[in-house]
């Protein structure tokens, strides 16, 4: 799993959580440790305005 540095606001605890539940046999994250620290320590949950509703209401 590769994390590079992005804004804090996508670097969220439940992001590092689902990336590493999905592994199923092994997980090599890429980053550093000031990254892998922000994630753990930002509990921030962003509301994702995906329009996936949207766009499956509309498929043709």
């Amino acid at each position: 799993m590769v994390i590079p540095w992005v804004s804090n606001m996508l670097l969220t605890r439940n992001l590092l959580y689902t990336g590493m539940t999905r592994a199923k046999k092994l997980l090599i994250t890429i980053s550093n440790s000031r990254t892998i620290e922000t994630m753990i320590n930002n509990i921030d949950v962003q509301k994702r305005n995906t329009g996936l509703l949207y766009k499956l209401d509309n498929l043709n």
